[in-house]
């Protein structure tokens, strides 16, 4: 399968609600529910413009990634810019149908060759769950290099 991440759009709103939705009870197994509002299409795109606006600001990026055919397959940021010390945030969500078949590493394959040009950026940290194996796997595939932290 092929994998490409695209910038988020005010125009991928429809979409990724969907996507959201679809896969609500599978992502609070991993993350804390993001509040019935959410998933209200109204709230969900007001929040979407804000991400969109914070993105144009240069202080987050957020991708969703997708497949040969443009469906969502996962998202991708990141997010929590540091300017003292030149670090971001990493975070994904591959949807439950798509889990397991490598999107998440090709995703962030791409991703980390498109920062490389970013001389702003030093340094990338992910965090997951202890429990999180494959992640972990994701992320020690892409070269991270685990660091156990509180």
């Amino acid at each position: 399968m092929e994998v490409k991440i695209h910038p988020l759009q005010e125009s991928d709103a429809e979409s990724l609600f969907h996507f959201e939705v679809a896969n609500r009870i599978y992502f609070n197994k991993m993350v804390p529910d993001r509040g019935e509002d959410y998933y209200k299409f109204e709230t969900f795109n007001d929040k979407l413009v804000q991400l969109v606006t914070e993105q144009s600001l240069g202080l987050s990026t957020f991708y969703l990634i997708k497949d040969e055919n443009g469906t969502i397959l996962g998202r991708i940021n990141l997010v929590d810019s540091n300017p003292s010390n030149n670090s971001v945030e990493l975070g994904y969500r591959i949807g439950e149908d798509n889990t397991g078949n490598g999107i998440a590493t090709k995703a962030l394959k791409i991703l980390l060759e498109k920062t490389t040009n970013l001389e702003v950026i030093q340094c990338i940290i992910a965090r997951t769950t202890q429990d999180n194996v494959a992640s972990q796997k994701v992320l020690a595939k892409n070269g991270f290099i685990y660091a156990y932290t509180d």
